[in-house]
């Protein structure tokens, strides 16, 4: 996940930009002492722009601080400091806003009417002009991240479980189902504090987006992509169309083989998946649940976690080797902890060496100094992992909890993937330093995803060589779709829920049923107890509370595949194109790194266009890489009953 170094977004206020005479003492002429008020010059407006340039290099590193401070340590202190921060940012902004709107009929050239626009939508969450509640808003904005990050199931016995700890119940697909519904249950729980905080940020971010124009918040966030709120609607529509009967056969198969493992008081055969059956906390990535649907047990096997694993605990072991006298509990805690850290930073330079290979830099020193890599042993933090541009010239970290499994080690690719992203565009003016449209700055790291490859795996020493046959591929190809395909109606649903209750389509009394009306029509799954609107199951996800705009996700997910097509191309390689690993190919990093270097100075079409040779977001590529598993799912859905029914619960 991206945490932009723009805390949490802009306010506006109804200040204006005040012009003043200067001059010698004395009396002055009276046409001194009230100059004509003259119409603002396209000159006017580039100064304006190198102004907000000017500003955003020395004003961001002191607010990136201070988000920084809280996601790390989460204490009431830094919790008060981020609010206070997130406040002066949303004010500076918000009369930046203001302030540009004198340049609205003025004829400025593209850049700085570019920079403009993105000066405008540079943030997620508007508020009102009015300080009182942009001091509201900002405090609840804190609040609401803060309980997700401190969130925690207390059992009855006293036990108390953060939130990696519960989706280790959930995620392990041996757990029964009623011990992985208690824990599903206990995480859920967590959100309910912020039900009222979030009816009022919804409030206060519509009042927001009204003072700048638009008609809703939600409108405001769909306005960002080089296209009208209701085209940018209608083509995330059509790429869902485009996707989404890989989902549908998927779906159907998955659920057949739950069935037959639970049966049909747990999974019925034509109905919703229970969601914590899935392997996911919010059944969003199936993967977890791999061993009980490997069409072929056993064969193309890829164990990289226990690979992982092996290397953490002789970690262990040399650590313990090496200390002086008999350890006490205490050091061995401590002794745990540093092989995990150890581990971690291993983790992190092979997703490194990945980058490095086509070509990148190597990241700056200071990357392994400031990053979080791994949970401390002493205070909370916020584990979902996070990629942060804390000064816009090369100070960049990664807040992340890593664990050795498969998982973690593909999502440290993912993060660096942004920390590229940023390392690359950080040579333009502050203001276009952004992605062409968020859905690009997801999609890269997951692009380098792609080529992790079983001979990637082998190539790098994780597993051992390969023999690759049909099998082989369709049980890569399976495990991939559990990560990948799962993801798309959820990149989906987590706004279109946003955006009704923005809209008021979805009022506060309907929230969590409107949640779950969602859910069932596009995942096809349901709550594995019931629910009620004493509940705030969306808030139990860390997007809602921390305020992260999701379509990005489900863009990322179709453009990666476009783009891992079009590096394959770039490289020469001729083959199946789930089969192509980039690594080591400087033609193909030359084409990546000169897209990335665009940053958000262009409309993205053209950015895309510079990859890809194509203007249009398209999800042929998606289906052209499942292509064997989609022929595989037909053959094995033949006979079953696919579908379902929304209302069937």
């Amino acid at each position: 996940m991206l945490v932009t170094r723009i805390g949490s977004g802009a306010l506006l206020l109804t200040a204006a930009l005040g012009l003043s005479a200067c001059g010698g003492g004395g009396e002055q002429p009276q046409s001194a002492k009230k100059p004509a008020q003259t119409a603002a010059s396209a000159a006017d407006a580039d100064a304006f722009v190198a102004g907000i340039n000017d500003d955003y290099r020395e004003k961001l590193p002191y607010f990136s601080a201070a988000q920084w401070a809280q996601a790390t340590y989460i204490t009431d202190d830094t919790q008060l400091l981020a609010s206070r921060a997130n406040e002066e940012w949303l004010e500076y902004l918000s009369r930046k806003v203001q302030e540009s709107k004198q340049f609205n009929e003025v004829d400025a050239s593209d850049d700085t009417e570019r920079a403009i626009l993105l000066l405008k939508l540079s943030t997620a969450n508007p508020a009102p002009s009015d300080p009182a509640k942009r001091a509201e808003l900002a405090k609840i904005l804190s609040k609401m991240e803060a309980n997700y990050g401190s969130g925690k199931w207390c059992k009855a016995e006293g036990e108390c479980l953060s939130l990696p700890e519960i989706e280790k119940i959930v995620n392990d697909p041996t757990a029964t189902p009623e011990a992985r519904a208690e824990a599903w249950l206990g995480w859920h729980e967590t959100a309910k504090p912020i039900r009222e905080d979030y009816v009022r940020f919804a409030e206060l971010g519509n009042e927001g987006a009204k003072e700048l124009g638009f008609a809703n918040l939600g409108e405001m966030w769909r306005a960002g992509y080089d296209m009208s709120p209701a085209e940018f609607d209608a083509e995330v529509e059509r790429l869902w169309q485009q996707v989404s009967p890989l989902y549908d056969a998927l779906h159907c198969h998955v659920r057949g083989k739950l069935n037959a493992e639970y049966g049909d008081e747990v999974v019925p055969k034509d109905g919703l998946i229970p969601a914590h059956l899935l392997g996911n906390m919010w059944a969003q990535q199936w993967s977890n649940i791999y061993p009980l649907v490997e069409p072929y047990p056993g064969v193309g096997s890829l164990d990289v976690t226990a690979a992982l694993k092996a290397r953490r605990d002789g970690e262990y072991k040399r650590l313990l080797s090496e200390f002086k006298g008999k350890p006490t509990p205490l050091d061995l805690a401590e002794l745990e902890h540093q092989a995990d850290a150890a581990m971690a930073v291993q983790m992190t330079k092979i997703a490194e060496d990945f980058y490095t290979s086509l070509g990148m830099p190597a990241l700056p020193e200071s990357f392994y100094d400031k990053s979080l890599l791994v949970k401390p042993r002493d205070r909370d933090v916020v584990c979902h992992a996070s990629a942060w541009d804390m000064d816009m010239q090369g100070d960049v970290r990664i807040k992340q909890c890593i664990e050795p499994d498969e998982e973690q080690l593909s999502t440290i690719h993912h993060e660096l993937g942004h920390i590229y992203y940023y390392l690359m565009y950080n040579g333009l003016p502050p203001v276009f330093q952004g992605a062409a449209h968020d859905g690009f700055h997801e999609a890269i790291g997951d692009v380098v995803t792609l080529s992790l490859t079983p001979e990637h795996l082998a190539k790098i020493g994780l597993v051992p060589q390969q023999e690759i046959d049909d099998k082989a591929v369709i049980n890569s190809q399976m495990k991939w779709a559990l990560d990948k395909i799962t993801f798309l109606p959820w990149g989906k649903l987590v706004d279109q829920w946003r955006w009704k209750v923005f809209a008021g389509d979805i009022k506060p009394t309907d929230y969590n049923a409107g949640w779950w009306d969602l859910r069932a029509q596009y995942q096809g799954v349901s709550p594995p107890v019931a629910r009620s609107e004493a509940d705030f199951d969306p808030g139990a996800k860390y997007h809602i509370p921390g305020n992260t705009p999701y379509t990005r996700y489900f863009l990322s997910f179709v453009l990666q595949f476009q783009m891992q097509k079009a590096l394959c191309d770039a490289a020469g390689y001729e083959g199946p194109l789930h089969a192509c690993d980039i690594y080591g190919n400087e033609e193909a990093g030359k084409r990546f790194m000169d897209m990335l270097a665009q940053g958000a100075s262009r409309p993205w079409q053209e950015t895309l266009e510079k990859l890809t040779g194509t203007r249009e977001m398209d999800g042929s590529a998606l289906i052209e890489y499942f292509e064997p598993l989609l022929a595989y799912l037909e053959e094995q859905n033949e006979g079953l009953s696919c579908g379902w029914e929304a209302t069937k619960r």
